[in-house]
C-alpha cells in the first residue's frame, strides 16, 4: 500500500516483521484490531529472514557499506499540548557484526577433471556484486512463492525416496566427487533463486510451543514442513548416529546388546519423576548418568545429544529436557524436529499472511521516526512515519533494534550468538538415502567452551541446489564468529586449510555474530507503558523464547483476548459484494512485482 493511503488511525502499530512481531500483528488482526505492520527493510522476517544466495550477497554488502545513522529531524511542530517526542535509532548496526566471506571453489566452471586447485579469497568476487544486486534488489525471504510450482514439481523427483531406489554409499561417494568438480562460484551465482539460506539457525520441536501454534491457528496451512531424518554427534573426530527412538536403538550397529537394554530401559525410566532423581537435584546431570552405570556411550548421547545440555547441568534440568526430547519423538517421524521448506524465513511470513487476511495492512522500506507520548499519561498517542504522517494508535509493537541507545539500560554487557553458513559439495555422513536432513551436536573440547549446534540440509529442503549441502554452525559467542566456528569447520570439512578428499568441500562460507535475543534488557527500557519491545532471535534451538514473550506481549495488549484462535478454512471466507475475497491482501504481494509476470509466462 502507498505510503499517501494509509489511514490515520490504527488500534495497533507493529514496526519490524521479526518472528514475535508476525505473530503479535496476526493475534491481534485475528480478533478484530486494525494492525499496521512496517518494516525499514526491503525483505520480510528482519534477523529471522531467508535469503537467495544473490540477496544474501546483497545483504552482505549493503553491511559493509552501512551508512552512518542520519540526524532526528525535528518534528516538534506537530506536536500538541502536553505532548512529547520519542526519536526511535534509524540504524541497527549493532546486531550483526564481524562479517567474514571465504569461497573455497573456482570462480568459473572447470571445463576438465584435471583443472587447477580452486581460488580462494576472503571477499565476495566483486565481479559478480552488480549482478547480485540487480537480482535481489527486491527479493527476500518471501519471493520464493514464484518458484513454488517448479518447486513442487523439483521436491518430488529430489525427495525422499524408497530405500530401494536410492544408490549405495560408493554410489554416492562416486556422485559426490563428480560434483566437487562441477559447482563453481558462477554457478553457485547462476543458481542462487534456488537457495534460501536464513540468517538464524533452529528447529521446531513437534511438541513445542511454535508448532502447536501454527496447529491451534491453522497458519501452518501455509508452509510445508519436513522432518529432521536423523540426529548425530562428532565424538573423538568422527562423526555418529545417535539412535533415539525405539525403532533407532534396536537397529544401530553401534551399540550392543548390553547397551541396548540399558538405553531403553533408562529412556523409559525417567519419563517419570522417582525419589532417586530427587536426591540428584542441583548436583550435575552428568553425574546421575555416570551413577547409572549406563557406560561411556550412552552417557555422551544422553548429555550431549538428547538433552542437549552442559556437563555442569543440573540434573533436573537435564531431565527435563530428556524428556521433552523423547515426548516429541513419533509424533511426525522418528526425530522430534521439523524443518519448514524454503527455509525458517518462511514462519514469520506465514503469520504475517495470516494478519494480512484479516485485514492488517503492510508496507516495506517504511520506517516510524518517532513517537508522541501523552506527558501525564506516559502513554504512546501517535508515531510520525517515515514520510512525516502522524498516524494515531493504542499501542506500539517495536523491534528492539529500532529502541534507541538512551532508553536502554544495560547493566551486563550485551550477548552474541556466532553463526556460520557453508555451501559445501557433500554431507558429513554419507548415507544410502542422499536427502538426509541432520542435527549435529558437538561437545566442548574444553570445559567452559559452548557446545556448537550444527543443522545439515539437503537439497529437498529447498534451501540449496542439487549436489550441495547447506549447513548451519550455531554457538554463543566468545570472540568473533570466525575465532569461534573456523576450528570446527577445519576439522570436519575439507578447506585450503585442512585439505582432506574424504571430507565434504567447504566451496562458500559466511561468519558473523548476531545479537542474542534472550538477554534480559528488554524488560529494563524507559519507555512508555503500551509500548512493547520484541527481541530479535536467542541462540536456543528451538522457539520457546519467542513464542512466549509474544503470547506476553499479546496478554498485555488485549487480555481478555485468546491468543490466535483458528482461522476460518479458505471454503468459509465470505466474499464481499466487489467479489474480493479478504485473502487477497497478501503482504508478499507488494514485495515481489515480478512474480506475476513470472506466473503468467509460465
Amino acid at each position: 500500500m502507498a505510503a499517501e493511503d494509509l489511514p490515520s488511525e490504527f488500534d495497533v502499530v507493529i514496526v519490524g516483521t521479526g518472528l514475535a512481531e508476525s505473530v503479535v500483528a496476526a493475534a491481534c488482526s485475528r480478533v478484530g484490531q486494525r494492525v499496521l505492520h512496517l518494516d525499514r527493510r526491503s525483505y520480510y522476517a528482519a534477523n529471522w529472514a531467508s535469503f537467495t544466495f544473490n540477496g544474501l550477497l546483497t545483504w552482505i554488502q549493503e553491511h559493509h557499506n552501512e551508512s552512518p545513522p542520519e540526524e532526528a529531524q525535528d518534528w516538534s511542530h506537530v506536536l500538541k499540548e502536553g505532548e512529547e517526542l520519542i526519536h526511535l535509532s534509524n540504524s541497527d548496526s549493532t546486531s550483526i557484526t564481524n562479517l567474514q566471506v571465504f569461497c573455497y571453489t573456482s570462480e568459473e566452471d572447470e571445463e576438465a577433471e584435471g583443472s587447477d586447485a580452486p581460488n580462494t579469497t576472503e571477499e565476495e568476487k566483486p565481479a559478480d556484486e552488480e549482478e547480485a544486486k540487480q537480482s535481489s534488489e527486491t527479493e527476500s525471504a518471501d519471493s520464493k512463492d514464484e518458484d513454488a510450482a517448479a518447486g513442487e514439481e523439483e521436491e518430488q523427483t529430489q525427495g525422499e525416496e524408497p530405500e530401494g531406489d536410492q544408490p549405495h554409499l560408493s554410489a554416492a561417494l562416486s556422485q559426490s566427487e563428480a560434483s566437487r568438480k562441477k559447482i563453481s562460484y558462477t554457478q553457485l551465482v547462476k543458481e542462487g533463486r534456488r537457495f534460501n539460506i536464513d540468517l538464524v539457525s533452529k528447529l521446531m520441536f513437534s511438541r513445542g510451543s511454535l508448532v502447536d501454534l501454527l496447529i491451534k491457528s491453522n497458519v501452518s496451512r501455509y508452509a510445508e514442513f519436513k522432518n529432521v531424518s536423523r540426529i548425530l554427534t562428532y565424538r573423538h573426530g568422527n562423526i555418529e548416529q545417535v539412535p533415539c527412538s525405539r525403532a533407532d536403538v534396536f537397529a544401530s550397529r553401534r551399540l550392543s546388546v548390553v547397551e541396548k537394554r540399558k538405553l531403553m530401559r533408562f529412556l523409559t525410566s525417567c519419563m517419570e519423576e522417582t525419589e532417586e532423581q530427587k536426591v540428584y537435584n542441583n548436583r550435575p546431570y552428568l553425574e546421575f548418568l555416570q551413577d547409572q552405570q549406563l557406560g561411556d556411550n550412552l552417557t555422551h548421547f544422553l548429555l550431549h545429544s538428547i538433552a542437549m545440555v552442559t556437563d555442569d547441568a543440573p540434573t533436573e534440568e537435564g531431565l527435563a529436557s530428556t524428556r521433552h526430547f523423547l515426548g516429541c519423538l513419533g509424533r511426525y517421524g522418528n526425530t522430534p524436529f521439523l524443518f519448514p521448506v524454503y527455509g525458517l524465513g518462511e514462519v514469520p511470513q506465514c503469520f504475517c499472511r495470516m494478519c494480512a487476511v484479516f485485514g492488517g495492512i503492510y508496507c516495506l522500506r517504511h520506517s516510524v521516526h518517532c513517537l508522541i507520548v501523552d506527558r501525564d499519561a506516559n502513554r504512546c498517542k501517535a508515531v510520525i512515519d517515515s514520510q512525516g504522517q502522524r498516524i494515531s494508535c493504542s499501542h506500539f509493537v517495536v523491534e528492539d533494534g529500532y529502541v534507541g541507545k538512551s532508553r536502554k539500560e544495560e547493566s551486563t554487557p550485551p550477548r552474541f550468538i556466532s553463526r556460520a553458513v557453508l555451501i559445501t559439495d557433500s554431507s558429513v555422513l554419507p548415507s544410502d538415502l542422499d536427502q538426509q536432513v541432520s542435527m549435529v551436536t558437538v561437545p566442548p573440547e574444553v570445559p567452559g567452551c559452548p557446545a556448537i549446534k550444527m543443522v545439515e540440509l539437503c537439497s529437498s529442503t529447498m534451501t540449496c541446489i542439487p549436489g550441495t549441502y547447506l549447513v548451519h554452525l550455531t554457538c554463543r559467542s566468545l570472540n568473533s564468529a570466525y575465532e569461534d566456528l573456523s576450528p570446527l569447520v577445519t576439522k570436519m570439512f575439507s578447506t585450503p586449510e585442512s585439505h582432506d578428499p574424504g571430507r565434504p568441500s567447504v566451496l562458500w562460507c559466511l561468519y558473523f555474530n548476531m545479537a542474542d535475543g534472550s538477554a534480559p534488557q528488554v524488560d529494563s527500557l524507559r519507555l512508555p507503558s503500551n509500548v512493547h519491545v520484541c527481541s530479535g532471535p536467542d541462540g536456543d534451538l528451538g522457539h520457546e523464547h519467542t513464542i512466549r514473550q509474544a503470547r506476553s506481549i499479546f496478554q498485555k495488549i488485549l487480555p481478555e483476548e485468546d491468543f490466535c484462535p483458528p482461522a476460518p478454512n479458505p471454503e468459509d471466507i465470505v466474499y464481499d459484494g466487489d467479489n474480493t475475497a479478504i485473502g487477497d491482501q497478501d503482504p508478499q504481494r507488494d514485495q515481489d512485482p515480478q512474480r506475476d509476470q513470472a506466473q503468467k509466462e509460465e
